[in-house]
């Protein structure tokens, strides 16, 4: 069986990168896992669970996800699918239950602000100081052209965030790492993503910037690669209102 969830040399130098150049991890860090059940979500635990038995530092991982509820009356409960999945790595799974009801008002923007408010809650709960996302190098790019496009401003998600006056940190082991390649990981290690049954799942903006991307990129297969390094390599002089920093 090991050799089923051995990470590729590759794939392991970028994650090693990504958490080296971000100080990710220290000894003794407790980590909570956020998995909502998606594929990304399932390969960064299992990735985690491995990098833990050969990382020069001891940490522990705590896996949780978030059951809104949608499932009920379509399915059974995704957290079965779930936990069997990481049980495979020897990883259990916590479930944190707060259903939605059809009759709450509730929005995309409403329903992620309280996940992350439920994470912070258990965070604190767990005794954990970090929370590993899934999020991956498209999904850093993606989010630079929404904010960019639909809100006037020049940012995206943080592969290692600092809050709570650096009580608790968010970090992203994945960042480094393209779609595509989370997605062979998830293949190679027999992973299955379970669907989101949100009838709001469907962020029709992050689905035209996404389209917008894949074309540039079958046009121009550095733009990745390029895009990517220019979130680090902002030249602010030469950005509106630079010259207030001189």
């Amino acid at each position: 069986m090991a050799p089923l969830y051995t990470l590729p040399g590759k794939l392991n130098r970028k994650v090693g990168r990504a958490m080296h150049d971000y100080r990710m991890f220290s000894a003794g860090d407790r980590v909570l896992v956020a998995v909502s059940g998606g594929i990304d979500s399932l390969v960064l635990a299992a990735l985690l669970v491995q990098w833990q038995k050969k990382a020069p530092i001891d940490f522990s991982l705590v896996a949780c996800h978030i059951d809104h509820g949608f499932w009920q009356g379509r399915q059974g409960p995704p957290a079965e699918t779930i936990g069997e999945q990481l049980g495979l790595f020897d990883l259990g799974l916590m479930v944190f239950r707060e259903w939605q009801f059809p009759s709450s008002p509730r929005t995309c923007f409403s329903c992620s602000r309280n996940r992350r408010s439920q994470l912070f809650t258990l965070a604190r709960s767990e005794g954990c100081n970090k929370i590993a996302f899934g999020h991956h190098q498209d999904d850093l790019i993606e989010t630079f052209f929404l904010n960019a496009v639909y809100s006037g401003n020049i940012s995206t998600m943080l592969p290692r965030q600092d809050i709570f006056s650096g009580t608790l940190s968010l970090v992203r082991p994945m960042a480094y790492l393209g779609k595509e390649e989370v997605a062979s990981l998830g293949r190679a290690w027999r992973l299955t993503g379970v669907p989101n049954l949100c009838a709001l799942a469907v962020d029709t903006r992050r689905e035209k910037i996404r389209a917008m991307l894949s074309r540039l990129f079958a046009e121009e297969p550095g733009a990745r690669s390029s895009l990517f390094a220019a979130l680090g390599n902002v030249r602010q002089e030469y950005l509106l209102g630079g010259w207030r920093q001189s």
